[in-house]
C-alpha cells in the first residue's frame, strides 16, 4: 500500500485520480499499522491479555471491528475532503 501511495505522491504528483488513490492507500496503510498495534497491545499488556489470551475472544474482535469502522469513516472523509489542487504544478 505504501508503494502505491508513494508512486501516486511523488511520480504522479497527485494528478487526477492519483489524488484519490493516494488518500485511500495512505489510510489503508495506517489501518494496517493500527491493526498490528491492537494485536500487540492484547499480547503485551497484562490486563488486555487476560481479556483475550488467544486473540479469538470477543474483546479483541470488538476492538478490531471498532478500529475498522473508524478507519472506513476516516477513509471516506479523506477521499471526499481531498480536493483537486487549484494551482497544479507545471
Amino acid at each position: 500500500m505504501l508503494g502505491i501511495a508513494l508512486f501516486a505522491r511523488y511520480t504522479r504528483r497527485l494528478a487526477g485520480g492519483w489524488r484519490r488513490t493516494y488518500a485511500i492507500t495512505a489510510v489503508i496503510a495506517l489501518y494496517f499499522n493500527v491493526f498490528v498495534l491492537i494485536a500487540q497491545l492484547f499480547e503485551k499488556v497484562p490486563a488486555l491479555h487476560e481479556l483475550a489470551p488467544t486473540r479469538k475472544e470477543p474483546p479483541f474482535q470488538v476492538a478490531q471491528i471498532a478500529c475498522m469502522i473508524i478507519f472506513i469513516g476516516l477513509g471516506v472523509f479523506a477521499v471526499r475532503g481531498f480536493r483537486p489542487d487549484p494551482f497544479p504544478a507545471v
